[in-house]
C-alpha cells in the first residue's frame, strides 16, 4: 500500500482544513487507517484512527470534537476534517494504514510522507 497525504497548509486559529489521504491498492478497504502528527522536536503522536468499515473510530483527547475522521472505500481514501485550529495544531501530519494497527505508530505497517499544518495566531 502507498499512501499520499495532502491538504495541509497555513491557517489562522480557528479555521479548518481538510486532510486527505490516497492509497493505492486493491486491499485498501482491508487495513484500519490513523493520522498521526509531530510538531519539531516532539515524537509522533496519535490523532485518529478509523476501522476498515469506518463504524469505529477513535480521536486522541486533545483533538475530540474539533477532528474528525472518515473513509471512503470505492475512492481509496481518508481524510481527517480539523475545525477550531489551534496553534498547537501545528505539525506535520501522517496518515498511516495496517491491518491490526489502531493508536501506536508502531502497529502501522505503511505512511505517508506527511503534510506540514501551520496554525498561526
Amino acid at each position: 500500500v502507498q499512501l499520499q497525504a495532502s491538504g495541509g497548509g497555513l491557517v489562522q486559529a480557528g479555521g479548518s482544513l481538510r486532510l486527505s489521504c490516497a492509497a493505492s491498492g486493491r486491499t485498501f478497504s482491508s487495513y484500519k487507517m490513523g493520522w498521526f502528527r509531530q510538531a519539531p522536536g516532539k515524537e509522533r503522536e496519535f490523532v485518529a484512527a478509523i476501522s476498515w468499515s469506518g463504524r469505529s473510530t477513535d480521536y486522541a483527547d486533545s483533538v475530540k470534537g474539533r477532528f474528525t475522521i472518515s473513509r471512503d472505500n470505492a475512492k481509496n481514501a481518508v481524510y481527517l476534517q480539523m475545525n477550531s485550529l489551534q496553534d498547537e495544531d501545528t505539525a506535520i501530519y501522517y496518515c498511516a494504514a495496517g491491518p491490526r494497527a489502531w493508536s501506536k505508530p508502531y502497529e502501522y505497517d505503511y505512511w505517508g510522507q506527511g503534510t506540514q499544518v501551520t496554525v498561526s495566531s
